[in-house]
């Protein structure tokens, strides 16, 4: 299929960030890995959504005429109306990937608008149905598996790591774990540690005996909320009342790593729990489980092998031949 990929080039739009990576290898790549001619449509220089971008995106549809648009749209910089025009002249998709708590504020407004919609959340089909949205397509985050693999270089440099933004609910856990006598480092956008590269992160979690995935949802625990100055007013502020599976759960395993993740619905569709990944519910529960596997390390090893097995025969390139075939299917 001829594919006119919309999205952002830079994480956030911002060139200082980086390329928007799992745009780039995780959807676009991956996409034309299958054999599809992928045709970039980038909007970092109008994040604004002004109308100027709306008649370049038109008009772009127009001259290329693609079998499949997709996008995966995280503000408003398209209007309906645009959205609309261009599912006249070819069949949209778009990657809802935060459903868990955003669907009433925007995938409700824009999923009508859209030939396809796939969601990362199975629990939202009815919600997308109720609005008369049939078209719906059920996936999930993947790791990069154009990404090369770390080998184990024979010795593991952390006890316990986290990478991801900081966030005061992430702080609070692991603080937890330093408070309990638990080596923990924290890596990523806010951190001391700052952020890494894709490559250095793939390797930290091969060398990493526990690996934590902890998301920011949040969280009502007075300990917590008297943990830092910012955690009352972002959880008074914060729609994200229960975490939502993310690349990182696929991602750890997929490159080496054991994983220890909060308890997210729908993970165990993915992942075995207990025997490929291993999960945990409050802070006191994520202490005693690190505890217990860097005591234990055959087990941790024999899980950490299951879950890198399960992980790498199911890459962001599988996700995209499912999700492909099914629209094809319907076309």
């Amino acid at each position: 299929m001829k594919i006119l990929f919309v999205d952002i080039q830079y994480d956030y739009g911002d060139p200082k960030r980086g390329i928007n990576i799992i745009g780039e290898y995780g959807f676009r790549r991956a996409i034309a890995a299958h054999g599809h001619e992928v045709l970039p449509f980038y909007y970092d220089d109008d994040l604004a959504g002004s109308d100027e971008l709306q008649k370049r995106l038109i008009n772009k549809v127009q001259e290329t005429k693609p079998d499949l648009v997709t996008f995966c749209l995280f503000r408003d910089q398209f209007k309906p109306e645009t959205l609309d025009a261009i599912r006249k002249i070819s069949p949209t998709l778009n990657w809802f990937g935060d459903d868990t708590w955003r669907f009433d504020g925007f995938t409700s407004r824009y999923a009508p608008h859209f030939t396809f919609s796939v969601t990362t959340d199975k629990f939202s089909v009815p919600k997308y149905n109720a609005l008369g949205v049939n078209n719906v397509i059920v996936s999930q985050w993947a790791a990069i598996d154009l990404h090369e693999r770390p080998a184990f270089e024979e010795k593991y440099l952390y006890d316990v790591s986290f990478i991801g933004q900081f966030h005061p609910y992430r702080a609070w856990i692991v603080s937890s774990l330093k408070k309990a006598g638990i080596k923990a480092e924290a890596f990523g956008l806010g951190w001391p540690n700052g952020t890494l590269s894709s490559q250095k992160m793939n390797h930290l979690f091969r060398h990493t005996k526990v690996n934590l995935n902890i998301g920011n949802s949040t969280s009502w625990s007075p300990s917590y909320l008297v943990s830092h100055w910012k955690a009352l007013p972002l959880a008074i502020k914060s729609k994200k009342n229960r975490s939502q599976i993310k690349a990182r759960n696929f991602e750890i395993p997929y490159f080496g790593g054991f994983q220890l993740s909060d308890d997210v619905p729908g993970l165990d569709d993915w992942f075995n729990l207990g025997k490929e990944i291993v999960t945990y519910k409050s802070p006191d529960e994520a202490i005693d489980k690190v505890r217990y596997y860097l005591k234990h390390d055959d087990e941790r090893e024999k899980i950490r092998e299951a879950g890198s097995k399960r992980a790498q025969a199911d890459g962001y390139s599988e996700r995209w031949k499912d999700i492909l075939t099914a629209v094809q299917k319907q076309l």
